[in-house]
């Protein structure tokens, strides 16, 4: 089992919710996908998989409910 957390932009609601979760269940080996919706910010969304998830495939699927993964910060 392998267990990621990304950052999601623009959800606004539950419908958001559903929509990213969808897409990403959908994903070949996903065993379960958690979000913590944060208004106005970068959701946290947690996918539990069989495997590690490839971050390309990710960014697609939560592309397609509509929604962009938050780039990852660096502090250079």
């Amino acid at each position: 089992m392998s267990t990621t957390t990304f950052r999601v932009d623009g959800m606004t609601c539950g419908h958001c919710v559903n929509a990213v979760t969808e897409e990403l269940s959908a994903l070949p080996g996903v065993t379960d996908v958690a979000v913590e919706l944060v208004t106005g910010g970068s959701s946290p969304v947690t996918v539990t998989s069989d495997a590690a998830m490839d971050a390309d495939a990710v960014a697609a699927a939560v592309a397609e409910a509509g929604y962009a993964v938050t780039p990852e910060r660096s502090l250079l």
